[in-house]
């Protein structure tokens, strides 16, 4: 186990049971709520012993904060590009192929272990942690924090939907306005997208190719994905809502997450944070814009 933070009871006048006393003790236990969770997880100590909600507390008992991870994850070898970077969190561009976090050692969680300067506030981490994740095969920005405050409050935002995010994808086919929202149920929730059209092309393949926005409003599993194709117009590569004339060898999926904005957790200053469209995507474009004027330009 990792020890977070540990604080000596002292001057304590009247009597007051554990769950009580612990409220505000650390940063990240701010209301009883947070502490019975914290308990009911282990996560916190009473002179070594898992602590209770009924202890009564007594001078000199040494509270401890505790992560029970035992050991740092063993690093995996990945250049990650660190886009922005602070204190508190950082912000990486993940290649796609690759999950955020998880049961695997191939994972960008592991990758970043060593590679990010670690936070000097009490609650620190001892390697960051995602705050939230991205498909396997979507690349793009992937938010971590380094202390339990930071991505307490950052799940806050993305809880309460508070964290604005962009992603840019490439469809099979065009979807019916330049600019609109979709309003589809995924898994009988509602779900929103908003979406902008960039660039229409033509295509031997599918007829047309759309370069496209994304802004999620719900953060619905696969929900641009599944919007996409419910709109008959899948995303290029995706394998799982696409069909066989969907997918390029070795190109993967062309959607990738593109921007973020929030609140800072710690300071309220507004961060947005923004990368260029991958060079694959309007590769791609031109790619099949040639083929389909070469291919007219002989038929005639």
């Amino acid at each position: 186990m990792i020890t977070l933070n540990e604080h000596i009871v002292s001057q304590l006048e009247d009597r007051i049971r554990f769950v009580d006393y612990c409220i505000g003790v650390f940063p990240q236990l701010m209301t009883k709520n947070a502490v019975k969770k914290a308990i009911k997880r282990k996560e916190l100590l009473i002179n070594g012993v898992e602590a209770t909600t009924g202890y009564w507390m007594n001078n000199g008992d040494v509270v401890k904060l505790i992560d029970l991870e035992t050991r740092l994850p063993k690093p995996f070898q990945l250049a990650v590009p660190i886009v922005y970077e602070d204190d508190f969190l950082v912000i990486v561009n993940k290649p796609s192929g690759i999950s955020v976090s998880g049961n695997l050692h191939k994972t960008l969680e592991n990758a970043l272990v060593g590679k990010v300067k670690l936070s000097t506030e009490l609650d620190a981490f001892k390697w960051a942690k995602p705050v939230h994740r991205l498909d396997l095969a979507t690349s793009g920005l992937v938010l971590f924090s380094k202390t339990a405050t930071t991505h307490r409050r950052m799940a806050k935002q993305f809880e309460n939907r508070e964290v604005e995010k962009e992603y840019h994808a490439i469809l099979m086919g065009a979807l019916p306005n330049e600019k609109g929202v979709i309003q589809q149920v995924i898994n009988e929730q509602d779900a929103m997208t908003f979406y902008e059209q960039l660039k229409t092309i033509p295509s031997l393949r599918s007829k047309q190719l759309s370069l496209v926005c994304l802004s999620p409003k719900t953060g619905r599993t696969h929900q641009l994905r599944i919007h996409s194709a419910q709109n008959s117009c899948p995303i290029v590569g995706d394998k799982m809502y696409g069909d066989d004339k969907n997918t390029l060898l070795h190109k993967g999926l062309f959607l990738v997450s593109t921007r973020i904005k929030f609140s800072h957790p710690m300071t309220n200053e507004k961060i947005d944070v923004s990368i260029p469209i991958p060079h694959k995507f309007m590769a791609l474009l031109e790619r099949e814009e040639r083929r389909w004027k070469k291919f007219n330009s002989s038929e005639t």
